[in-house]
């Protein structure tokens, strides 16, 4: 069997497009939890701690791996939960160890099942689970999924929306990819990402990421996702402000470390000081002095913590 790949999950996709295409959007329900599953982590009946507790185990099993892994491991973790339900809390372990082992075979991933439950453990003491019994609770997992390992996921549709926006230019192109694609990761712990679509995700990953890269493109971007017959653009709109809650954590966390050492504006802040110094020489203003770095990172968190107006969704 070939090596899973999240960003074309059906064999011959960049061969046949449209057929592939199509089939991406009908099956992508088959891949992610039900509805209801997002309702009933937010109900009383179901300990929300345990979805962060195993996933924060998923995250020490996968510290020296490759990003994509644990993103699968917890798109199995929510599809087992959805299925089966809160597990017994002395099973998180076994559980993260499980859906890790899956995810890590189906990236033919090696690792070593002593040294990644070592880590986990970090030295309490705590018990290391037989390769059966580990072998068992994959069996379950798996059952859970319908056999369904490969995953139509967010990234599996980066490279259809992303050839909607016609950058020509490689290098911009997969810088755009590259930071839709952290975006995708650091809101899949974000519960409120689970009601909504791999599509839709993927979409409004992008359309942030342009907004922050492509300021001046930016409406070009909105339109032809707003053209695209597979999108429902309320959807989009409702998860592109999730997606910017999630981003404006990032971006405040970091401005906060950096805010208190001398390290330097990196090439985004750069990037928007260009374009600050390219705005102000292009107006009669009257000459300003530099922007005090502290003052303008306040500024961009403002300018990032506004609403994008979607008035070109019709």
């Amino acid at each position: 069997m070939d090596q899973f790949d999240l960003e074309n999950p059906l064999k011959n996709f960049h061969d046949v497009p449209c057929d592939a295409v199509s089939s991406l959007f009908l099956i992508e329900s088959d891949h992610i939890p039900p509805p209801n599953y997002f309702q009933s982590l937010k109900a009383s009946d179901f300990d929300i701690s345990v979805r962060r507790d195993v996933i924060s185990l998923i995250s020490q099993l996968s510290c020296t791996f490759d990003p994509f892994l644990p993103y699968l491991a917890i798109n199995y973790l929510d599809r087992f939960l959805a299925n089966q339900g809160q597990p017994k809390p002395w099973t998180n372990k076994l559980l993260a160890i499980s859906c890790f082992s899956l995810a890590a075979k189906m990236l033919k991933t090696e690792y070593s099942a002593t040294d990644v439950q070592a880590l986990m453990n970090h030295g309490d003491g705590s018990v290391i689970f037989e390769t059966q019994t580990i072998q068992r609770m994959e069996a379950l997992v798996l059952g859970a999924l319908q056999w369904r390992m490969r995953s139509i996921t967010p990234f599996s549709f980066i490279p259809f929306f992303s050839n909607l926006f016609m950058i020509n230019d490689t290098a911009l192109r997969q810088v755009l990819k590259d930071r839709a694609s952290q975006i995708i990761l650091k809101s899949q712990r974000d519960l409120k990402v689970l009601e909504f679509k791999p599509s839709i995700v993927a979409a409004s990953a992008l359309l942030y990421a342009s907004h922050e890269l492509f300021p001046f493109q930016y409406p070009c971007f909105l339109r032809a996702i707003s053209d695209c017959s597979y999108v429902n653009k309320e959807s989009v709109v409702q998860c592109y402000n999730v997606i910017e809650d999630t981003a404006r954590e990032e971006y405040e966390s970091v401005f906060n470390v950096n805010s208190s050492s001398d390290t330097p504006v990196n090439v985004l802040d750069e990037h928007f000081l260009s374009l600050e110094s390219e705005k102000t020489n292009g107006t009669n203003a009257a000459p300003t002095t530099l922007i005090h770095e502290k003052d303008y990172k306040r500024r961009k968190i403002t300018d990032y913590g506004s609403t994008v107006q979607f008035s070109h969704f019709h």
